[in-house]
């Protein structure tokens, strides 16, 4: 690589005494996604009972904000790069407090599956970027394992600070409220970044290609849809047209990637085996988990009765879990190896899923608080390593693209493992016999369950309810299942993908 494509100010951001204090800055807009991500399935009772979505309306508000981010980090991780990672980044922010209002006043499912979507593109500004300004602030491979540590640790720490905050708000406010936590932290994030955060961004990257963001957006959006339907539905002509409209779009985007000079993804990226493997290893892993985790707040909250605050109490192991083994992932690491330490965490996930299996309405909380502990540890340690791989395996240039390529795997397995798993979930549960009287919308969703309960008979409604939550128990045991078998093939998969893979040296040379 010629010395024209170095970043510019790379040296300077080095040398800077405040590198750990902007790394404070970055992992605030960590924070905020990973708060936003995780108060939303604390607040889907609510939004359920409020807004009143089909089971259908109820997944697109899950998981729409996956689809859009998924089709828009490539472009935006680009962008960065280009426009400089600090300008998208407090742009960024800016626009996800703002759009996180428009959320907290949505007065229809519809509104709110909009106010979703913006808060997708508003989204897909900030991951590649903080990881980006990562990989350029901390050139030291130690120190950059252990900021990439803390990074992850804070997404972590968000999940766990997400429920138990949104609990608090959910049981003294609107469920509306839970977005509206965004506002602070993102006007420190703007307020403190301007002044701690250095600019970073390529050289002469080239011009940012329209025409490449549209093919991305469309094949992502286009192949997840599909694949959504598909698992909800049934095939349908609509489905498989939106299916080969996506896949021949991210064709078309590939073969435009190769013949561009200035790509807006470089695909040889790819021939790095870590940097693919790593890449695989986390998609596979978020498909498995995110399906059961949307579920879990209802589990605990319409199943087994607790209240938010309570419930969002009962996940933190999780959170404690993930932090504590992010902090010292890439120690353990270099102390054995990133091939034992990514396949072994994902295979302790597996494990913990497969626990799950026997759910069912009474489950004690030592069961369950064990398994959200173990699949924390796995997540920790799996989740920061391949991270690590993935921005010591590419030139300091193409750390936006990177950067981005790792979050996209992680959105679209989010939004594949609601779609897929969430499906099976409401498939399972749509099914339930309930006694005579029992309304349509009961059969839509738990929380559509509960709410129709109220206008029945106290008989029919016990009997209608303990059907409905035993039925959503059978499904969420069964995804749980599912989980468990990905993440064990994905150990498997890690296992010999990131054979011989390090994180002594640094950066490995471009393929």
């Amino acid at each position: 690589m010629t010395s024209t494509l170095r970043p510019t100010m790379t040296t300077e951001a080095v040398k800077r005494p405040g590198r750990w204090l902007a790394l404070g800055v970055l992992v605030l807009a960590v924070l905020l996604v990973a708060v936003d991500a995780t108060v939303l399935g604390l607040a889907t009772p609510y939004i359920s009972e409020d807004l009143k979505p089909s089971g259908t309306q109820l997944l697109w508000i899950g998981d729409v904000y996956s689809f859009v981010i998924a089709g828009l980090l490539v472009s935006m991780g680009s962008l960065g790069d280009r426009i400089g990672r600090k300008r998208i980044l407090l742009i960024g922010a800016t626009a996800f407090g703002a759009i996180s209002v428009f959320n907290a006043y949505a007065t229809t499912p519809e509104m709110m599956i909009v106010a979703r979507a913006l808060l997708g593109v508003a989204g897909a500004t900030l991951m590649p970027a903080t990881l980006a300004l990562i990989r350029n602030l901390f050139h030291d491979p130690r120190e950059r394992s252990l900021a990439v540590g803390i990074w992850g640790a804070t997404a972590s720490a968000g999940t766990a600070v997400g429920p138990i905050v949104g609990g608090f708000l959910l049981e003294h406010f609107w469920w509306g409220s839970v977005f509206l936590i965004n506002l602070p932290v993102m006007v420190v994030l703007v307020l403190v970044g301007i002044k701690l955060l250095p600019e970073s961004r390529t050289a002469n990257p080239g011009p940012w290609d329209l025409v490449s963001v549209v093919l991305s957006l469309v094949g992502m959006i286009g192949v997840v849809y599909a694949i959504k339907e598909a698992a909800t539905h049934g095939f349908a002509w609509s489905t498989l047209a939106a299916g080969l409209l996506g896949a021949a779009a991210l064709h078309g985007f590939v073969r435009r990637q190769l013949t561009l000079p200035v790509p807006l993804l470089d695909m040889r990226l790819f021939r790095n085996r870590g940097f693919s493997g790593a890449v695989l290893a986390d998609l596979l892993t978020i498909l498995g988990l995110s399906g059961l985790v949307f579920f879990l707040s209802q589990y605990l909250q319409l199943v087994q009765g607790r209240r938010p605050f309570e419930a969002g109490l009962a996940e933190l192991p999780a959170a404690i879990g993930a932090v504590v083994a992010g902090l010292i992932a890439g120690r353990v690491a270099r102390r054995f190896s990133v091939r034992g330490v990514v396949a072994g965490g994902l295979a302790a996930i597996g494990s913990a899923l497969a626990a799950l299996t026997v759910l069912d309405q009474s489950t004690g909380y030592p069961l369950l608080g064990t398994a959200l502990l173990v699949v924390g540890v796995g997540a920790g340690f799996s989740f920061t390593v391949t991270a690590d791989v993935i921005l010591s395996s590419v030139p300091k240039e193409h750390a936006g693209s990177a950067s981005a390529v790792s979050e996209t795997a992680y959105e679209l397995g989010a939004a594949l493992g609601i779609a897929a798993l969430g499906s099976i979930v409401t498939g399972v549960y749509r099914d339930f016999t309930g006694p005579a009287g029992t309304p349509a919308a009961a059969h839509e969703s738990l929380g559509g369950a509960v709410e129709a309960a109220a206008g029945m008979p106290a008989h029919s409604a016990a009997a209608m309810l303990d059907a409905a939550r035993t039925s959503f128990v059978d499904g969420l045991a069964l995804a749980a299942g599912v989980g468990a078998a990905v993440l064990l093939a994905a150990a498997v998969a890690a296992w010999f993908l990131l054979r011989n893979q390090k994180l002594e040296g640094g950066a490995q040379k471009h393929p």
